[in-house]
């Protein structure tokens, strides 16, 4: 007899009570356990104690700032983070994604808009069952090793933390190396269909890769071509 399924669990750091109802009762009908911080102080200890599999986290809490706690949460988990707030300026994205937000959603928002993201984020930022039989289990560029079944990144032997959506990324343009990718692609492969506009989310993606595996004044590891996109160079 197999055991079942374990639900995903969901941390919602939220000061409304009202979208915390909303929220937690559309997910509850699907499955979802949900665990609720309202002022963020307990955030950091709920991510330890209970390991949830996704954030929904609003900038604008009390006595908390939410860039802060976004980037401790990176610091301390690969958990999804998916950013729910007032804040739409795009300057307040592009911050959010800096610290490590995988989405930012803009209050208001459509229940179906948010549970399609989730859903979208949780297939990303989770680990693949397998690697397709036409891929190569380890990709070598350079000084770069990128172990596609063990979802590991070495950079000169040593190991590189990368979060579920950076080597996502990394794994797509590996996997066609030498080719030119749009970012509307990059979008749609990395994180789903309906993200092909978001292209402050590959900027701020590639720029973290880059940080974490060129070295200052090597060769670079990802090309940009200036209104087309990115490709690894061809072996």
């Amino acid at each position: 007899m197999t055991e079942p399924a374990i639900p995903t669990r969901v941390l919602i750091v939220e000061d409304d009570p009202n979208i915390v109802d909303l929220i937690r009762s559309n997910l509850a009908v699907r499955g979802f356990d949900t665990l609720v911080s309202f002022d963020g102080s307990k955030a950091l200890t709920l991510l330890e104690t209970e390991e949830p599999d996704m954030v929904l986290l609003d900038l604008m809490l009390p006595e908390v700032d939410g860039f802060e706690l976004c980037r401790q949460i990176r610091e301390r988990s690969s958990v999804a983070i998916i950013v729910v707030s007032a804040r739409g300026g795009e300057r307040d994205k592009v911050t959010a994604l800096n610290m490590g937000a995988d989405d930012y959603m803009t209050k208001p928002f459509g229940i179906e808009e948010l549970l399609a993201r989730i859903l979208a984020t949780l297939r990303r930022t989770r680990p693949a069952d397998a690697v397709t039989e036409a891929a190569p289990s380890v990709i070598t560029i350079g000084d770069v090793e990128i172990d596609l079944v063990g979802q590991l990144v070495r950079l000169a032997g040593e190991e590189v933390h990368l979060t579920p959506t950076e080597f996502a990324l990394l794994r797509e343009l590996a996997l066609n190396r030498g080719k030119l990718l749009s970012r509307a692609h990059l979008l749609r492969r990395v994180w789903g269909r309906g993200y092909e506009t978001e292209t402050e989310y590959v900027r701020v993606y590639i720029r973290r890769l880059r940080a974490k595996l060129e070295r200052p004044g090597g060769p670079p590891l990802i090309i940009t071509q200036p209104r087309a996109g990115y490709r690894i160079a061809g072996e």
